[in-house]
Order: structure tokens, then sequence, then C-alpha cells
């Protein structure tokens, strides 16, 4: 939300990464950055993301306050939107990101694995220092 206009802009960075802070306030963003036009009906939404409609009600609130989809509402429909082109850009991102985040991790795990076992080691330390001991 942006209540506080003399608030510093990490702050109001922060508060919009806090309304994007759960998984199904995230799913939404997906199905919407997916969808033609970057919109898509409630039904969507609600098939897309399988939650109850009164938690997808919730988290869309959120999402609107946050300023982060819009809604249009033509007779019985409700169509939801981005609200900026930018929000699928950040999702993007961010996928970026934690995909070369966990190829780093990957490449670690699979380096750590090739190393002996740390009890292997100081075995065969310990046993080459008692052989130069006797």
């Amino acid at each position: 939300m942006f209540s506080d206009s003399s608030a510093p802009l990490y702050e109001i960075k922060a508060n919009l990464f806090k309304g994007l802070a759960h998984p199904a306030r995230v799913r939404i963003l997906e199905i919407l950055a997916e969808s033609p036009d970057q919109s898509c009906p409630v039904s969507e939404l609600l098939e897309g993301t399988g939650l109850e409609a009164s938690h997808l009600s919730q988290h869309l609130a959120t999402l609107r306050r946050h300023r982060v989809v819009t809604s249009v509402r033509s007779a019985n429909t409700v169509t939801y939107s981005l609200a900026n082109p930018k929000i699928a850009e950040l999702l993007a991102i961010a996928r970026t990101f934690l995909l070369d985040t966990l190829t780093d991790t990957r490449k670690q795990l699979e380096a750590a694995s090739a190393l002996p076992p740390a009890g292997a080691a100081a075995s065969a330390h310990a046993s080459a220092h008692d052989g130069a001991a006797r």
C-alpha cells in the first residue's frame, strides 16, 4: 500500500513485497501474467489456483490494496488484470533469480558430495599421524 507519501522508497518497496508475500498471491499474478492481455475472469483464477472463492477474494483484495491488480465488473463477471505490465517482468526476474540460485546450490551440493566423508578424512589423517609416531 502507498499510505504515506513521505515514507522512504525502501519502505514502500518493502510494503509492496509484503503484499506479494503469499504463494497464492504469487500464483494469481502468474496466471494473470500468462493470460491474454494480462487479465482474466475470477472463474479462471478460481480454477487456476484451486482456492475457495472466499480465500481468493481475500488475496485479490490484498493485491488491489497494494495496487498490483485492478478489477472491472461487467454484468455478473469480474475480470482482474495486472495493474502494470512491469509486474509480469518482476515475476520473470524473480524466476530467473531463483533458478540461478538453485543452479548454484546444486553445483555446490555436487561439489560437496564429491568430497570424502568427513569421518574418513579425519581417520586418514589420524592414521598417518599414528604411523609417523611409531
